[in-house]
């Protein structure tokens, strides 16, 4: 059995002790019915693998940075579980740097990319010392402006688009020729403006470059990062002295969605990128790398009741209460994001039972609101339970607040061989917190005005 398999076993294992012990503690029930559930072994796992990967095939001291992409999964214990795993933060808005100020992540371990960084937000994140990287040339102005006003300590960099291409995701490649990020390269005149905006600005120490995200193929993202490195020695060379010292290369791993096994792991992409760009890990440039989906899609599942079974053509549904306000993602873009679903009885035990195709439906009022489309699983009663798999990333933080359905809790959770313990990680929102959150403090002020 490989180590892949074998992990991909054991984190299995956890999963469905988890189900099982989520059900029988009343973390799920009637008044309860979809909970969010995180393998906190298996975060850490995830951690470990990412930091041992880049050591592996970097040279003996060189700075890198790994920082978590905060919007993968916005929850405050997440970020700080990952810091005490020595990962960063990267944010992409105001929101997002105050989750990674709570969770304590140093500024000296964060990065900040957004393409429309207000004026304000670039003073904030100055004054702290964060990176920042810049999206275009009316930002660097911006910034030019604001570093002569006030002294900083914060590295700053500048976004690049390699313009290498799209995976099999539009709305996710970044490194497309009309990508809205960064600075397009192969536009007439770029990447001499580039050069340029450098030797003009010994402050600019850092390139950075995002190919794309689920779907790129691996090699087309270690061009985009083989790319950036050359236009850094470029950049280098023209100015005769080593200004840009930092090559920012994002994220991007893909998750595998069909299989417990997590592939293509680290190790594969750093091993890789080694043999692309190897001048980029001989020690003379520090790397930081903004991984997410990677870190924690595997780690987290979406356990639903199900409140009725029916049919309708012949075609068994199973009624469950995690539709689209948990899986926009999925129920809008099924081929795309599809998701593996398990079957759980009322005990939360795997279902046994000869499987048959079935529907499973989410609780929103429009006919597509289904997770699971004519999929065979052993069939689903009303008081069993549906887990979506693989929903570690995004699906926690990305809430559609479609029929005003209140975002479940999440729950870490750590198993011994006797038992499982939970911690919130985000508390049920309550009615009336919806309710507030919806204007009813003001619920008659609209009447009032004349």
């Amino acid at each position: 059995m490989s180590q892949g398999n074998s992990e991909a076993e054991r984190s299995a294992a956890r999963r469905d002790a988890a189900v099982r012990a989520a059900v029988e503690q009343g973390l799920i029930g009637p008044g309860e019915p979809v909970v969010g559930l995180l393998d906190v072994a298996g975060i850490r796992a995830s951690a470990r693998a990412l930091r041992e990967a880049f050591e592996e095939v970097a040279a003996d001291g060189t700075p890198v940075l790994h920082a978590f992409a905060a919007k993968a999964a916005s929850l405050v214990p997440v970020l700080r579980l990952l810091s005490e795993e020595g990962l960063g933060c990267e944010v992409a808005s105001p929101g997002e740097l105050a989750l990674a100020r709570a969770a304590g992540v140093p500024p000296s371990r964060t990065v900040l990319d957004s393409p429309a960084k207000t004026p304000a937000e670039l003073r904030e994140a100055l004054a702290l010392g964060i990176a920042v990287n810049a999206d275009n040339p009316e930002e660097l102005s911006r910034l030019d402006g604001l570093t002569r006003s006030a002294p900083t300590a914060s590295p700053l960099g500048l976004r690049v688009n390699p313009q290498v291409g799209g995976g099999s995701i539009g709305a996710l490649s970044t490194a497309t020729k009309t990508s809205k990020f960064g600075v397009a390269l192969r536009d007439e005149g770029a990447r001499e403006w580039v050069v340029r905006a450098f030797a003009d600005r010994p402050w600019l120490t850092r390139l950075h470059a995002h190919v794309g995200s689920q779907g790129m193929p691996l090699e087309l993202m270690a061009r985009g990062v083989r790319e950036t490195y050359e236009l850094a020695e470029e950049i280098n060379r023209a100015v005769g002295r080593q200004q840009v010292d930092t090559v920012d290369i994002g994220g991007g791993l893909p998750v595998n969605f069909a299989s417990d096994v997590a592939d293509p792991t680290y190790r594969a992409y750093a091993r890789l990128l080694a043999e692309t760009v190897p001048g980029l890990f001989d020690g003379r440039y520090g790397l930081v790398t903004e991984f997410g989906r990677s870190l924690l899609a595997k780690h987290g599942t979406i356990l639903a009741r199900v409140e009725y079974a029916k049919s309708a053509g012949g075609r068994a549904i199973a009624v469950t209460h995690a539709g689209a306000q948990v899986a926009m993602r999925t129920v809008y873009a099924p081929q795309s994001w599809p998701l593996r679903v398990a079957a759980f009885d009322e005990k939360g035990l795997p279902k046994t039972g000869e499987p048959v195709p079935q529907d499973v439906a989410g609780p929103c009022c429009f006919a597509g609101d289904l997770i699971a489309e004519n999929r065979t699983l052993p069939r689903l009663d009303a008081g069993d339970h549906a887990a979506l798999l693989d929903t570690g990333a995004y699906y926690f933080s990305t809430h559609y607040a479609y029929n005003s359905l209140p975002r479940p809790g999440v729950y870490g959770f750590a198993t011994t061989p006797d038992t499982v313990r939970f911690t919130p990680v985000r508390a049920p929102q309550s009615l009336p917190d919806l309710v507030t959150e919806s204007g009813g403090d003001y619920a008659t002020d609209l009447s009032e005005l004349r």
